[in-house]
């Protein structure tokens, strides 16, 4: 723990003009209002804000930031009221530790309702004034050093899945890169241990390996580059295991064949010798076509601007190199952090210098989640929309005038119409992309022109919720259509009741809802199952209240989950255009789709119904000059709880003893029931498993590849597409 004068030198280093009285004040404060406080670690609570303050001093952030690190759980804990800390530290303070407040009460919500709550404030706080974040993220930072303290697994858990899917990503959006990167590690640790150690045992004999060439390839780029007269230094790190992990879940590879395990960073004077010392390495050793990024030229949303080129370099090694100057170097570390200076007598953010580093305004990417909250919806909807706006794997995409618009991978053209303007998605019916007509989900390219077509009035169809990817789309669509679905919740609300009510053995035609709807305070029936249908009630709940005598027995059948298959039942799990009654739904047999997957209709022309696929199945090749036969679907919200879906991958593993239970332990562990395998292809070396395997939902089966491509007896994992 700092000592009060050390906390104070720290910010004298870089701040001469610090008021060191305000922060002696503090420091005594906090240590006096968390008086006897203890932590799950067994030290002294005080010492949590002390840590907090000496994190955000290596990032040179200004006193008042510093002070409110010092306060930031004082509300919250202590007997002390926001009037008190405007009275004792002023009210630019006072609003500070209010903001954290309201963040730290996410941490404490368990209902998704009251989560939401709390994000829209969250939301609302940091963009306001940046410095909230910037706390909130140091406190969470200390919380994720020391998680192994609290004793409760559950809470560890739920703690370290909120930061990789909340404050990792908030981390990124403002080019924190030092402190997202180790958040999820962190996390990582806590999530998936067995992944990670895995990873790690890898990396350490990889390293034993070619750590020495390491060190010779960074000798022979920066000979290189100083016989070229560009003064650089150049060094070369090892990837985090979750970065990895991330590459291994998003690429059908095995961690035998990554080729970038090790990237290599050449730092140099200026911008102009980036591009000139770009020039000498492929003059030098050809480069890995498509593999090169200017985000000079075009920074990312969170303001990190550097040439990235992949090259065959010595001895067949293939290297990844990142090419930047100092400067582009601190902000691709510390984002919006490396702006904080002194400057006309004073010390604090400087937007003048953020600017002329060729960056925008770091809150952007969170005021475009403001505009998210306006558009209003359920918990759900903005816990999704939120965490998609987050996203920051880019597109770069102009309008026939030449304005650059930057999208997530994996937009289409509704997305670029509502980044564009509200009223241009609102009013949008097709496009065009490179001045040719284009299907509405078509995914958009780095330097496509994109062209939106517009009608005289807004109409959004229901399907398209489909075609978008984020959350500022969604939600736009979202409002539209809200009123026009409420038939559709209603029944999909009274079909999962009646399908619960049927499990456990009794008949809702027997039974007066009524004490529900007093309990759910909504006025009829239909309400009722709306509210089913939209997530915010369980059929659970409603069976209990029904039926309050129930039987273990009972309980457990009406609990179980239910599987997604064929028949007149599909309807509860898939929506969409084309679902017209009469109309058989099957889920293809060559693909199958899992909720989570992006899903499209084929309407079959032997009049055999309507066919399930995923988008990325090879099989719809073969329809792509019949439009007619296309209908946009979407998975229901039912179909995303309480179901299992059968899923099939192909795997080729190492043929030795014991391997095969190596790995279907592994799928057990996470989470997925093994319905049935088969081996085929047996050679002396290697051989190829088909599973079938129930899970979740996508992201569960994309989990599930992933942990087994983490294992060195594993050579290839992929999802069977036919």
């Amino acid at each position: 723990m700092l000592r009060q004068y050390e906390l104070i030198e720290k910010v004298c280093s870089y701040d001469p003009t610090a008021d060191e009285a305000l922060l002696n004040r503090a420091y005594v404060y906090a240590m006096r209002m968390h008086g006897s406080q203890k932590r799950a670690s067994g030290d002294p609570y005080f010492a949590h804000p002390i840590e907090v303050a000496g994190i955000l001093t290596d990032y040179r952030l200004d006193t008042a930031t510093i002070v409110t690190a010092l306060l930031h759980d004082v509300i919250e804990d202590c007997p002390v009221t926001p009037q008190d800390i405007e009275d004792l530290f002023g009210p630019e303070i006072s609003e500070l530790v209010q903001g954290v407040t309201k963040l730290s009460k996410l941490e404490l919500s368990s209902e998704l309702t009251r989560q939401a709550e709390n994000l829209r404030k969250f939301i609302l706080a940091i963009s306001k004034d940046v410095r909230v974040l910037m706390v909130k993220l140091a406190d969470r930072l200390h919380n994720m050093r020391t998680l192994e303290f609290i004793p409760n697994p559950a809470k560890r858990e739920r703690i370290a899945r909120e930061t990789l899917d909340i404050y990792a990503p908030l981390a990124r959006s403002i080019g924190c890169h030092r402190i997202c990167s180790e958040l999820e590690e962190l996390a990582f640790e806590h999530l998936n241990p067995v992944a990670r150690d895995a990873i790690r045992r890898r990396l350490e004999a990889l390293r034993h390996d070619q750590g020495g060439a390491v060190s010779l390839v960074s000798q022979e780029i920066a000979a290189r580059l100083e016989a070229a007269g560009i003064p650089a230094r150049v060094f070369g790190r090892e990837k985090h295991p979750y970065s990895i992990w991330r590459k291994l879940q998003r690429k059908s590879i095995g961690f035998s064949q990554l080729s970038d395990i090790y990237a290599f960073r050449v730092i140099v004077d200026t911008e102009d010798a980036c591009y000139r010392a770009l020039g000498v390495i492929h003059r030098a050793w050809p480069s890995v076509p498509e593999r090169f990024k200017d985000f000079i030229s075009t920074p990312k949303r969170n303001n990190y601007r550097s040439l990235h080129t992949t090259v065959v370099g010595p001895k067949g090694m293939r290297i990844e190199m990142q090419i930047r100057t100092e400067t582009m170097d601190r902000v691709a570390e510390d984002g919006v952090a490396a702006h904080w200076r002194y400057k006309d007598q004073s010390y604090g953010f400087d937007a003048e210098a953020q600017a002329a580093a060729g960056g925008r305004d770091p809150l952007v990417n969170l005021r475009h989640l403001v505009q998210v909250l306006e558009h209003g919806g359920d918990a759900e909807e903005l816990m999704e929309h939120a965490k998609l706006e987050m996203f920051l794997d880019q597109v770069f995409v102009f309008t026939p005038k030449g304005r650059l618009v930057s999208l997530p991978r994996g937009a289409m053209p509704l997305d670029f119409a509502y980044a564009v303007h509200t009223d241009v998605g609102d009013t949008c019916i097709g496009v065009k992309i490179n001045g040719e007509l284009k299907p509405m989900r078509t995914q958009l390219s780095n330097g496509d022109v994109v062209e939106v077509i517009r009608g005289p009035k807004p109409v959004v169809p229901p399907d398209w919720r489909s075609l978008t990817v984020t959350g500022r789309a969604r939600s736009a669509i979202r409002r539209h259509i809200r009123q026009t679905e409420k038939e559709e919740f209603v029944r999909l609300g009274r079909a999962t009741v009646d399908q619960t009510f049927e499990r456990a053995g009794k008949n809702r035609q027997n039974v007066s809802l009524r004490p529900a709807l007093d309990r759910f305070a909504v006025g009829s029936e239909d309400e009722l199952f709306e509210a089913v249908g939209r997530g915010r009630v369980s059929p659970a709940q409603l069976l209990d209240i029904a039926f309050p005598g129930l039987n273990t027995a009972e309980r457990e059948a009406a609990a179980a989950l239910r599987r997604i298959e064929d028949g007149k039942g599909a309807r509860l799990y898939v929506r969409g255009s084309g679902l017209t009654p009469g109309v058989s739904l099957h889920f293809a047999e060559c693909c199958s789709p899992v909720p989570g997957d992006r899903i499209v209709g084929i309407l079959e022309r032997d009049g055999s119904g309507l066919t399930v696929h995923t988008i990325d199945c090879e099989r719809l090749a073969e329809f792509e000059d019949d439009e007619d036969v296309w209908r946009d679907l979407q998975w229901t919200p039912e179909a995303e709880r309480n179901t299992v879906a059968r899923a099939r991958l192909t795997a080729t593993i190492k043929n030795a003893p014991g391997v095969l239970g190596q790995v279907c332990t592994i799928i057990g562990e996470a989470g997925g029931n093994i319905a049935n395998l088969r081996m085929h292809h047996r050679q002396q070396d290697f051989f190829d498993v088909d599973f079938e395997i129930d899970v979740k939902d996508a992201k569960h089966l994309t989990h599930i590849a992933a942990a087994l491509r983490a294992n060195p007896s594993v050579e290839t994992v992929d999802r069977a597409k036919a």
